[in-house]
């Protein structure tokens, strides 16, 4: 439908941002007087100066925040309108332009001497930037001059153009063909290919699968061009600022400790062999007698999909989200009634789903509602990110609101985890069971060990690269075609085609993300497992872990909640979790 059927409790609230557009394009234009901040070059070495400058980024920053909110929930809400795309482009020329003009900063602020920043970082005066100024002297040997990081801040946008090319490639020049599909001619797309996986016949499945990835095999010279360039683009900064790695890199630049990395690639090692006892019992409940890759989404339980209403979903989300107490129940109600989400698919809008917020307003998602599972788990999903937002914004100064993205996907994946657990207790049918935890043993398949496999691969070949190997399309494939094999081991038949599933994954231009999706849901069991045996403690901890924004390093933040991460604990005991989520899985199918 257009925008202007859906009914206005349905809409995310914009005027709670800006009023209108007339009100934004004013507040753009005084904003843009205060993108220069050369008055401060050359004089952070006096402490009253260097908290002027900090009070200025903070007010501009605060500012350009809510502009580009605004900017985009409206360009959001229909992409085709011309306006909103001008108001975004507007504010990326703003972001460039303060980029350049505070790009003395680091290398300034870091040639004072070191017992001066140690002093400041324990000054009261100081008290919102400490871990700043930390992680600045941390930095240190890796931040260059102020001429070199200029150059730097400069070559960010064609460097980071790989990214821009890969999508082109992957939503507008994708030669995606028509096939027949239980006797319907169906255009391939992304949209369709994950529609016929989960749902269609097997010959659609294995028809729409081979074409998905022809189409990716006749870019493949262009795809693996554009990938080698963006790991040169790492190598390129690595060299730079002088690490050891880009995976050390990468690490460093969240302060994130490289235990974590290497417990996540062991521990996942060690539970393979359940993997594959699970990958082998969804052939036999299949029926086939060899298992593809193109089988693997296809849901054990059929017809037991949950189908609900916006408001009834929202209402059981609620539910399953009380062990969390009432004052995150509150937070629900209000983004519920208040208007902060935008439920419902119209012409022109955005697809999926997100949550957005700055820190001078409420948090806000976007959704495309449809009464499936799915989306219920999706509502779920977003309101834990956006009650994260809301929480750390309260709790924190502005300096210390933001949460790093190593921690991002924890708050929502708990409250996944435990809405399935709601829906499982509080249901009888068998059929049901069987279904969440299908559902449940997907979330651990695609996001503890899938997104574990592309990490091993991202490091696998930003490490070739760093040799001076160059990137093939055969070295890379090759490469890539091992991990599923490990992966997925003999329960299954390895595709050749499945050898080019690097080649279609757009995280793989965001260098060394995808670990902390694995990372995310591994801290997620351990609190969800901790909300619903402890009760308050272990609730009061997560509240803690909640309002902590951006105070410390992530690891020590979510060790105060009780999960270290450098100790192997939370890794095996989520792997425990899933042993134990597909033995209850096995007694239900047994007694069939």
């Amino acid at each position: 439908m257009e925008r202007e059927q859906t009914e206005k409790k349905y809409t995310w609230d914009t005027s709670d941002v800006f009023p209108d557009d007339e009100a934004w394009e004013k507040e753009y234009e005084e904003v843009k007087q205060l993108t220069d901040f050369s008055s401060f070059r050359g004089k952070l070495g006096d402490k009253q100066t260097l908290l002027a400058f900090f009070r200025k980024e903070e007010v501009f920053s605060r500012r350009v925040e809510k502009l580009y909110l605004y900017a985009s929930m409206r360009h959001d809400e229909d992409v085709r309108v011309a306006k909103y795309i001008a108001y975004e482009g507007k504010m990326q020329s703003l972001y460039t332009e303060y980029a350049s003009s505070v790009s003395f900063f680091e290398p300034e602020i870091l040639s004072l001497p070191e017992e001066l920043l140690r002093a400041w970082a324990a000054d009261p005066d100081f008290s919102d930037h400490d871990y700043t100024l930390s992680r600045l002297l941390a930095q240190k040997p890796h931040v260059l001059s102020e001429k070199e990081e200029k150059i730097m801040a400069l070559a960010g946008e064609p460097l980071g153009g790989f990214r821009e090319v890969f999508s082109m490639l992957d939503n507008a020049d994708l030669p995606l063909p028509v096939r027949k599909l239980d006797g319907k001619k169906t255009q391939i797309t992304h949209a369709t290919y994950g529609l016929v996986m989960r749902s269609g016949s097997r010959q659609a499945r294995k028809t729409c699968f081979k074409a998905y990835y022809g189409a990716y095999r006749s870019l493949i010279n262009v795809i693996t061009s554009a990938y080698a360039g963006n790991v040169k683009k790492d190598i390129f900064y690595k060299n730079a600022r002088g690490y050891e790695s880009c995976l050390s890199m990468a690490l460093a630049g969240e302060d994130v400790s490289p235990a974590v990395y290497e417990n996540l690639i062991s521990s996942v090692h060690a539970a393979l062999p359940v993997l594959h006892r699970y990958i082998s019992l969804r052939g036999k409940i299949l029926g086939v007698q060899r298992q593809h890759m193109y089988d693997i989404y296809v849901p054990l339980v059929e017809e037991a999909d949950i189908s609900l209403s916006y408001d009834e979903a929202y209402e059981e989300v609620v539910k399953g989200l009380a062990p969390l107490g009432e004052d995150y129940g509150k937070l629900l109600r209000r983004a519920h009634d208040e208007r902060w989400i935008d439920v419902y698919e119209n012409t022109g809008k955005r697809s999926g789903a997100y949550s957005t917020g700055v820190y001078d307003t409420h948090p806000y998602v976007l959704l495309n509602y449809q009464p499936t599972t799915g989306e219920l788990f999706t509502i779920a999903h977003e309101m834990g990110h956006s009650i994260h937002t809301y929480k750390s914004n309260a709790a924190q100064p502005y300096a210390k609101s933001s949460y790093t993205i190593f921690l991002a996907e924890i708050a929502s994946t708990v409250n996944e985890v435990l809405l399935l657990k709601h829906l499982y207790r509080n249901t009888q049918d068998k059929k049901l069971k069987k279904f969440l935890l299908n559902y449940y043993m997907d979330m651990f398949r695609t996001t503890l060990f899938r997104q574990t496999q592309f990490a091993e691969f991202e490091e696998i070949a930003h490490r070739k690269a760093e040799s001076g190997e160059p990137l093939t399309r055969e070295n890379l494939s090759d490469a890539y075609y091992a991990l599923n094999k490990a992966y997925y081991g003999d329960g299954i038949a390895h595709d050749e085609e499945i050898a080019l599933e690097w080649a279609r994954i757009p995280h793989f231009y965001r260098s060394f993300y995808v670990y902390k999706y694995a990372t995310g849901i591994v801290s997620a069991v351990s609190l969800a497992r901790a909300v619903l045996s402890e009760g308050k403690p272990a609730v009061e901890r997560y509240f803690r872990f909640l309002e902590s924004g951006n105070k410390t390093c992530p690891v020590d933040i979510l060790k105060e909640a009780g999960v270290d991460l450098t100790t192997r604990a939370p890794f095996d005991a989520a792997m425990r979790e899933f042993e134990e989520t597909l033995q209850a899985f096995e007694r239900l199918q047994s007694e069939e």
